[in-house]
C-alpha cells in the first residue's frame, strides 16, 4: 500500500494550494482518509478528515473556514483546496488512511497508513 501526496510548494500569504494523496495497492472504500501536518520542532496535529462516502467533514479550528477536504473513491484520492493560506501554515503534509471510528477521527496513533508528506511553505 501507498500513498503518494502532492501539490506543496512556496506560496505568499493570502494564497491558495490543493493538496492530493492518490493510494495504490489497494482500495479504501469504507476508510476515513485525513490530512495533518508537522511544523518543524512541533508535533503532527490533525487538519481535517472525510468519511469513505464524503458527506461527512471535519476540521480543525485553526483551518475551519478555509481548508476543504474532499474525496474521490473512483481514483482512490483525497485532496486538501487550501485558501488565504498563512504564515503560521507551514508545515509538512502528510495525508493518512484509517478504519477507525469516527471519534478518533483526529489521533494521530489511530491511523496506520501514511503518505510520505509534501512541504507548504507560506511567505509572508
Amino acid at each position: 500500500v501507498q500513498l503518494q501526496a502532492s501539490g506543496g510548494g512556496l506560496v505568499q500569504a493570502g494564497g491558495s494550494l490543493r493538496l492530493s494523496c492518490a493510494a495504490s495497492g489497494r482500495t479504501f472504500n469504507g476508510y476515513i482518509m485525513g490530512w495533518f501536518r508537522q511544523a518543524p520542532g512541533k508535533e503532527r496535529e490533525f487538519v481535517a478528515v472525510v468519511r469513505s462516502s464524503g458527506g461527512t467533514t471535519s476540521y480543525a479550528d485553526t483551518v475551519k473556514g478555509r481548508f476543504t477536504i474532499s474525496r474521490d473513491n473512483a481514483k482512490n484520492t483525497v485532496y486538501l483546496q487550501m485558501n488565504s493560506l498563512k504564515p503560521e501554515d507551514t508545515a509538512v503534509y502528510y495525508c493518512a488512511v484509517s478504519n477507525t471510528v469516527w471519534g478518533t477521527r483526529k489521533h494521530v496513533s489511530a491511523y496506520y497508513y501514511w503518505g510520505q508528506g509534501t512541504q507548504v511553505t507560506v511567505s509572508s
